[in-house]
């Protein structure tokens, strides 16, 4: 019996994140024992070399503050491939080109800011000049790219594109260009990006080939020893490499962090374990923390990093 107690989580001077982290799995229980375990796994994944590793990210987690995180992750060669939002991919952008979000407020006064010119998610502001620039960037990165392989790019190859073209070395988009990590957006069109490219495609020769990328994942799936993931928030994102793994059973290990509930039946709110019944998911190695993934994820990413001796 005493094998299965609650260990009461001890706080002491010079408390490392990795070492608080095996404590709250030796608790055991609730959202404490949930990020044990996930720390656990996390840190499997990076560990062991037959992983291949990926990373999603839906809802504002560029903007929300944890670019730095993913691009260091990238440049650390602990990520393989990332399957995000084209928001994600647009915040990125524009961080690089200058422009950076600023702190707000959730309850400010929506009319005003949008006669300032300021769009709002949450307490997060984008003033307009920021996606000004990054429609100006846009064009000018599509009419550098010859007519005939704009007729046959995939997302991903357009992003590579992309991420050649921006000096920032914050930039997780860079990162993952210079590392040849792949970065896959399957909802692209649902962002500013998309909206420029639609727009770009009126006047010029234009074509995505989305089945292509569908090919390259399934290629890097199927030909994993084992696929680890760690999915930050739902959606598409999330759904895309759920799918993509049913060619091989299902993942072997998954992180997932999402603020998101299952009661309504929505994929971002579904814990791991009901993708096992999709076999989409190996049962197992599965941890759903339920948190915000902005306060959630640099405690997992910074005590892995810890127990790795690389922070």
């Amino acid at each position: 019996m005493d094998e299965n107690r609650v260990e009461q989580i001890s706080l002491t001077s010079g408390l490392r994140v990795a070492a608080l982290l095996e404590k709250m799995g030796r608790a055991g229980v609730l959202g404490a024992g949930s990020l044990g375990r996930a720390f656990e796994v996390t840190v499997e994944m990076f560990q062991d070399p037959e992983y291949t590793v990926f990373l999603t990210l839906g809802g504002p987690m560029i903007p929300g503050g944890l670019r730095k995180i993913v691009q260091m992750l990238i440049n650390l060669g602990l990520v393989d491939a990332i399957v995000t939002s084209g928001a994600n991919i647009v915040h990125d952008i524009i961080e690089a080109l200058g422009y950076c979000a600023v702190k707000g407020s959730f309850y400010a006064d929506d009319s005003g800011l949008r006669n300032a010119g300021i769009g709002r998610a949450g307490d997060i502001f984008f003033p307009q000049e920021g996606f000004t620039a990054f429609e100006k960037k846009t064009y000018a990165v599509l009419d550098a790219i010859p007519e005939a392989r704009r007729r046959e790019l995939s997302v991903s190859e357009l992003l590579e594109l992309y991420g050649k073209s921006l000096g920032d070395e914050g930039s997780f988009l860079a990162a993952a260009t210079a590392k040849k990590t792949p970065v896959f957006a399957p909802a692209l069109l649902d962002s500013m990006l998309g909206f420029h490219i639609w727009t770009y495609s009126q006047l010029h020769s234009l074509h995505l080939d989305q089945v292509k990328d569908m090919s390259r994942l399934a290629d890097a799936v199927y030909e994993a020893e084992k696929v680890g993931a760690i999915i930050l928030g739902g959606g598409a994102s999330k759904h895309f490499l759920l799918g993509a793994n049913t060619l091989r059973e299902g993942l072997d290990a998954a992180v997932q962090i999402t603020l998101d509930r299952p009661e309504g039946g929505s994929l971002g709110g579904a814990p791991l374990e009901e993708a096992v019944s999709w076999r989409k998911a190996k049962a197992g190695k599965l941890v759903t923390v339920v948190g915000d993934a902005t306060m959630v994820f640099p405690i997992l990413a910074a005590g892995a990093l810890e127990r790795m001796g690389l922070l």
